[in-house]
C-alpha cells in the first residue's frame, strides 16, 4: 500500500487544515478525487472529499484509521471496486472488503449512514463487466439488512438503451467520468441524502 502514501499526507494535511467539521464524507478511489466541482454541488451538506487516485476498496479499508477516524460526519458516501475488480480480484473479495469497511465504520462511528455508489460500467472495462454486476448485487443485498446501509444504483443509469455504456458520462479515456457523467451522480446521491442534513 506504500503508493498511496503520497496520497494519504496530502489528506492529512488538508484534515489539518480544515476550518469546519464536515459533517458529509466522500470515501474512495479516483471517481471522487477527480470531481471538481464537489464542494460546490454539495455545499449545503458541508463535504469533505478524501477520495484517493486508484485507490481500492481494500486500500480504503486499509487506511480507515489514518483518514477517517478524525472525523465525526453525519454520513458517509463510498464509491470504490472497480479497481479490485480490475486488478484481478474476485467480486465475493469486494464484498468482504465492503464488510471490512462497514465494520470500521460501525466502530468508529456507530450508526451513522453509510452510501454505497454502485460500482460503474465503463467501457473500457467491459472484460469485467459480470464480476462489476456480482459484485454490486452482493452489495445492495447486504444493504438491505440494515436501514443505515444504503445502495446508491449509478450503474443502470449509466447504461444506454442497448446496456452498453452512455459514452458522453466519460471522458475520453472511456473510464473516468465526464462533467455530465457527474451531474448524473450528483443528481443520484442528492436523491438520497435527508433534507435536514443540509445546514
Amino acid at each position: 500500500m506504500f503508493w498511496y502514501e503520497d496520497d494519504i499526507q496530502r489528506l492529512e494535511k488538508q484534515r489539518q487544515q480544515l476550518t469546519y467539521e464536515p459533517k458529509l464524507i466522500f470515501y474512495g478511489s479516483s471517481s471522487f478525487t477527480l470531481w471538481d466541482s464537489l464542494y460546490a454541488d454539495f455545499k449545503d451538506f458541508e463535504p469533505v472529499n478524501l477520495g484517493f487516485g486508484g485507490s481500492t476498496l481494500a486500500a480504503c479499508v486499509w487506511f480507515f484509521e489514518r483518514i477517517l477516524a478524525s472525523y465525526a460526519p453525519s454520513e458517509i458516501i463510498l464509491y470504490a471496486g472497480d479497481n479490485d475488480l480490475d486488478d484481478g480480484r474476485h467480486a465475493e473479495e469486494v464484498y468482504i472488503f465492503y464488510l471490512q469497511f462497514v465494520a470500521g465504520v460501525r466502530r468508529r462511528f456507530g450508526p451513522v449512514p453509510i452510501y454505497f455508489v454502485s460500482i460503474k460500467p465503463s467501457e473500457s472495462r467491459l472484460d469485467i463487466i459480470g464480476r462489476i454486476k456480482y459484485a454490486n448485487k452482493l452489495i445492495l443485498d447486504e444493504t438491505r439488512k440494515d436501514e443505515n446501509q444504503h445502495f446508491i444504483n449509478v450503474f443502470d443509469k449509466m447504461l444506454n438503451k442497448k446496456g452498453l455504456p452512455r459514452k458522453e458520462l466519460f471522458k475520453s479515456d472511456k473510464l473516468h467520468l465526464s462533467e455530465k457523467g457527474y451531474e448524473l451522480w450528483k443528481e443520484m446521491i442528492l436523491s438520497h441524502l435527508p433534507e435536514n442534513l443540509k445546514s
